[in-house]
């Protein structure tokens, strides 16, 4: 699984008073992508750092990886030698190691946290760092707004030593190309079980039975925690 990255380390707990050097390495996002090497050596070389960004650019410290404490910036920049890659591209090209593909969805994960609360969803104050703990907080209303996760489901319906396995319907012509289990986000009011039940049904029109949890996975893209089960057709 993607966070299974040992022997490195993802250090997430924040400091707020981090400071860059200029060879501490930097995540900046533009859209779908980010900034790129050409050559990565496995470990954060891929990354362009500080002293590579003009000297008004503004850094925000992220988490540490591998005793390595890395950066964002909100500000898409061009660099020279470095180029914006499609981050579709890099799981689809395993163009990075898995850890490091981890790292870049983590950071993107916290990129959209900030860039989607700049402002109070309260009363439209423009909200400022936490001073102690990784929160944005409105100075007029004081409201403190922390990093968004998303309970879902990923199910492995199985039936007579099969696995179910479903296929996205055509978006706007274009197929997706591969199978995948059951999954969906959990709803207001529910319990993962009655999730994996609700999912499963509308998804194939099957009810289950045996749910049974298998283990969990973060994944940054859609800000959700993916809990992964296993259940069996119910005829």
């Amino acid at each position: 699984m993607i966070q299974d990255i040992a022997p490195h380390i993802l250090e997430n707990h924040y400091v707020p008073d981090k400071v860059p050097t200029p060879d501490s390495p930097v995540v900046c996002f533009s859209g779908g992508q980010v900034l790129l090497r050409e050559i990565s050596y496995g470990d954060l070389s891929f990354l362009p750092t500080v002293s590579e960004f003009p000297e008004e650019t503004e850094f925000q410290y992220l988490f540490t990886f591998d005793d390595t404490d890395l950066y964002l910036t909100s500000t898409p920049t061009e660099l020279e030698g470095i180029e914006f890659a499609h981050l579709g591209d890099i799981r689809r090209l395993s163009m990075l190691d898995k850890h490091q593909v981890f790292l870049l969805m983590t950071a993107l994960q916290l990129y959209n946290w900030y860039k989607d609360n700049k402002y109070c969803g309260r009363c439209g104050t423009p909200t400022v760092h936490h001073p102690k703990e990784r929160a944005l907080t409105c100075p007029k209303c004081f409201r403190n707004i922390y990093p968004r996760i998303l309970p879902a489901v990923i199910v492995a319906v199985t039936f007579n030593g099969k696995i179910l396995l479903t296929k996205y319907a055509p978006i706007s012509g274009q197929s997706y190309p591969y199978y995948a289990l059951v999954a969906g986000f959990v709803e207001i009011g529910e319990t993962l079980e009655e999730c994996v039940q609700r999912e499963v049904m509308e998804e194939t029109g099957l009810a289950v039975k045996n749910i049974r949890y298998y283990k969990s996975q973060p994944w940054g893209i859609v800000d959700d925690l993916l809990m992964g089960f296993y259940c069996e057709v119910d005829l």
